[in-house]
């Protein structure tokens, strides 16, 4: 096996926002849609979707470098598995994913990280004037499409979690920053006997009664609207926090399970849905968690937790951290942590 010659990696990781481009373009002109199971000529991809051809036969051969087409035969082109995650309709798709994490609102922080990690700061309020949550409330289009990609995320943490967790010895599950309801409808569809709430702000929560409706929950699901900073109430004997936690520093993630543990009944639990670090950095595990650790830093001065500082904030509120158990790859190093209140 040849090894490649130094430098090759670094220059990956250079060019790496070449990468991010080819993607978002592929993203936004809807190229993975246009395909279905077999190759397709160039000429005939450009004809519908508007481009020239040269254009997108560019394009394609740049996507079957990076491995998300093939060419099977001269100017023919097929998705490969990977490639198809960017298709809209893909039940796990990454497409918003690719579309957000590609524009300037998460992509210019980045390029202030030097100052950020001198400051242990976020630099995304110096250049675009207002913190991120402020930034998005005073833009309505683009919060809509900052939650559709969370949905999109959660659609691949609730096509698992209900079958890694024990939701049914429960009665009633508040997820606590819910949004649209995926989750829960999810947890709710796997458990017949189980009854939910999302609590979030009135626009967080604004499409969950549609998807519980679509669903059949009407009857065992409910929103109430709320702040989890405010408290949490009474009626619940399992409450879910879902990435939630590492938007926010230690003080005020001890607030909100603070609030939890106020509310909780004796016999309830604590499930945290989150990205957990490794205690060592690790090659070999999702590197995803250690992207997203520094995105929080940048965006929110915020963090992603190891298990150690996920017990810390446990302790701190009156739980104790019982398990954790990892979820699927597909998740992007995803665990439900259990706390028990003592």
């Amino acid at each position: 096996m040849t090894t490649p010659p130094l430098g090759d990696l670094l220059l990956e990781l250079i060019g790496g926002h070449m990468k991010s481009g080819i993607v978002r373009a592929t993203a936004e002109l809807g190229v993975v849609d246009v395909f279905g199971a077999e190759a397709r000529p160039a000429k005939e991809v450009a004809g519908e979707l508007g481009l020239p051809v040269d254009s997108i036969r560019r394009l394609l051969r740049a996507l079957t470098v990076l491995g998300l087409f093939v060419e099977p035969e001269d100017d023919h082109f097929a998705v490969l598995p990977e490639g198809e995650l960017l298709r809209r309709d893909h039940p796990a798709s990454y497409r918003t994913l690719a579309e957000l994490y590609t524009d300037p609102l998460i992509t210019r922080p980045w390029e202030k990280l030097a100052t950020g990690l001198r400051t242990g700061q976020p630099t995304f309020e110096s250049i675009f004037g207002l913190p991120l949550f402020e930034r998005l409330a005073a833009e309505p289009t683009m919060s809509a499409f900052f939650n559709a990609t969370m949905s999109e995320a959660t659609h691949r943490v609730a096509a698992t979690a209900p079958a890694a967790y024990d939701f049914g010895r429960f009665n009633a599950v508040l997820d606590i920053g819910g949004g649209d309801g995926t989750l829960l409808t999810a947890i709710l569809a796997a458990n017949p006997g189980l009854r939910g709430t999302v609590l979030d702000s009135a626009e967080g929560a604004a499409q969950a009664p549609a998807r519980y409706a679509e669903a059949g929950l009407t009857d065992r699901a409910s929103v109430l609207t709320g702040d989890f900073f405010a408290g949490i109430p009474e009626g619940y004997d399992l409450h879910v926090i879902k990435s939630i936690l590492h938007d926010w520093p230690d003080d005020r993630c001890e607030l909100i399970l603070s609030h939890s543990r106020a509310t909780i009944p004796a016999d309830g639990r604590l499930l945290i849905v989150e990205m957990l670090l490794p205690e060592r950095a690790e090659r070999n595990v999702a590197r995803s968690v250690y992207f997203s650790d520094l995105t929080m830093l940048l965006n929110l001065g915020a963090r992603e937790r190891t298990r150690a500082d996920f017990e810390t904030l446990f302790q701190r509120a009156g739980y104790e951290l019982t398990t954790a158990h990892a979820l699927p790859a597909e998740t992007q190093g995803v665990w439900l942590l259990e706390g028990r209140p003592v």
